[in-house]
């Protein structure tokens, strides 16, 4: 199990916000509350155990003890989440979409460096207990970013209707879906296994979100991971003071976007906007936008209609029918858990650094941001493989056409870099600038212009006879490129694209473990691992 590691900023596939969050750019301190090492994890825990109330904590270890109830949890997992009604009990969430078979493999990543964290704490803070927590966005209404997963270059996806929270959804055409995929995983016990996993989860349950309890369960119960679907009425009722405050205020409309004027002038890009009204309204098949207009309060595309009175009282009877969105569900995530740290990938650390403001606003502790594991897998052949062509780690990152023309030049027996000869020429056009403005200063134009077309001349050469070298090397460079394509699918990140299918066929049950042994969330660097 040999790991190496690049740092993100290397990879060239993280922002440069995010990277310079890594670098703990002070510029960014005041979009987030503490930054993700050991020893600030004390005052985190101090500050957010003075806002838990012990009436929060049953409420929670009671619908998740519901929520479990036809689910075959670990021991360890059942301990959990009784432990949460415990005051020296805190936890460590990450977030993901209800993918179809957990989506691309960051799915892993996320919820082992939430593990692997929660032992680490542990091991620093003994006389406390930290629970990994998988927040299930059962919420959302994105269908077409769900329904589907990519193995072996093909899409395998699922065709129904739309409409409304997708955790809500039946597993209604699942079976077709299961049919296609025991054709692709083939025989063996791994596929088996595969196979078992995806039937009891999409045909022997009712809707997506049981679905994924029961996968992320399959997968991490004996590690105590809790899986937690907030779309339930008890824990909006702990949210309802923040919701009455967002409809009548407008908290988070005014505070993110102070925020995201900030981010801008420190030249960095907005992820998310904020809208005056940042809740949904849900109910079966719809979930639309809650918005004021003409002295009401109303639902977007439909005809419900209230004025403030009748909102507020609609809110208290029936808080499930309200739900956050991307701006707000954080703050409702940080409400109803003990939490003390989210961990997530680039895209979600750079809008929840649009969000401080917004807590600050609300009342409500801000957690600790860490940014997940990555990893980039390799099988032993694929090592090896690399090894015998010289391929260094930082080359597999490399672009594409970057990647062929570093690979061009080093196997090349002739050397085609005219950088050196490039510099001569600039060189030898110095001189004649000076020349031509000794003589004669309206010779300077012509002088640039042959300067130029020299320079595009020399860059025209060299491309043509890197051109003529990869025809001649096209066995080699296909045998480096085919690699790369292994690896970095699509020219995108493993893990942002590949299902863990793929690699559990190759691995088997040793995967998951391999993971957890190797990945340490607090190193902060980008993890390359060879199973």
């Amino acid at each position: 199990m040999p790991t190496d590691c690049i740092s993100f900023r290397d990879t060239n596939y993280f922002s440069s916000f995010i990277c310079d969050y890594l670098d703990e750019n002070h510029e960014l301190k005041p979009l987030y509350h503490r930054f993700p090492k050991l020893e600030n994890f004390k005052q985190q825990i101090e500050e957010k155990a003075l806002s838990v109330t012990p009436e929060s904590r049953v409420v929670l270890a009671n619908v998740l003890k519901q929520q479990y109830q036809s689910t075959d949890a670990s021991e360890l997992t059942l301990q959990n989440i009784e432990s949460l009604q415990s005051e020296n009990t805190f936890t460590i969430t990450t977030g993901h979409q209800l993918n179809l078979f957990t989506g691309p493999l960051y799915f892993l990543h996320k919820i082992i460096s939430t593990i692997n964290l929660t032992k680490q704490l542990k091991d620093t803070y003994p006389d406390f207990n930290f629970v990994p927590i998988y927040w299930m966005a059962s919420e959302d209404h994105d269908f077409d970013e769900i329904n589907y997963f990519n193995f072996r270059g093909k899409k395998i996806q699922w065709n129904r209707k739309d409409g409304g929270a997708v955790g809500r959804f039946n597993t209604e055409g699942l079976d077709d879906v299961l049919d296609i995929i025991s054709a692709e995983f083939g025989p063996g016990r791994h596929a088996d296994t595969l196979k078992s996993w995806f039937k009891e989860a999409y045909i022997n349950h009712n809707n997506l979100s049981d679905a994924t309890r029961y996968l992320a369960n399959a997968l991490f119960t004996e590690y105590g991971l809790v899986v937690l679907d907030a779309d339930d009425k008890e824990l909006k009722k702990l949210f309802i003071p923040q919701m009455k405050k967002e409809l009548l205020e407008q908290t988070a409309f005014n505070a993110v976007s102070d925020t995201n004027r900030n981010i801008e002038k420190l030249g960095f890009k907005i992820q998310v906007n904020p809208r005056e009204i940042n809740l949904f309204y849900l109910d079966e098949n719809l979930r639309e936008r809650i918005v004021f207009e003409d002295n009401v309060f109303k639902v977007n595309t439909t005809n419900l209609t209230w004025n403030k009175g009748e909102l507020l009282k609609h809110l208290d009877e029936m808080p499930e029918r309200f739900s956050p969105n991307v701006i707000m569900r954080p703050i409702y995530q940080e409400v109803i858990l003990p939490n003390l740290c989210y961990i997530g990938g680039g895209g979600e650390m750079a809008y929840w650094f649009q969000l401080k403001s917004n807590f600050e606003a609300q009342n409500v502790t801000f957690p600790i941001l860490l940014l997940r594991n990555s990893v980039l897998i390799k099988t032993e052949k694929q090592a090896r493989k690399q090894q015998s062509l010289d391929i260094t780690d930082t080359d597999l990152f490399l672009k594409r056409d970057s990647f062929i023309n570093k690979r061009v030049r080093k196997i090349s027996n002739i050397n085609i870099d005219f950088s050196e000869q490039t510099e001569h020429l600039k060189h030898q056009f110095v001189g004649l600038h000076q020349l031509a403005k000794d003589t004669d200063k309206s010779f300077l134009g012509a002088v640039e212009a042959q300067e130029k077309k020299q320079l595009k001349g020399l860059q025209h050469l060299e491309k043509r006879l890197l051109k003529a070298q990869k025809r001649k090397l096209a066995d080699q460079i296909a045998r480096a490129t085919e690699l790369q394509e292994q690896l970095f699918p699509n020219n995108s990140l493993q893990e942002r694209n590949t299902n863990f299918s793929e690699l559990y066929l190759e691995f088997g049950e040793v995967l998951i473990p391999e993971l957890l042994k190797s990945l340490e969330p607090l190193e902060g660097d980008f993890t390359i691992l060879t199973i």
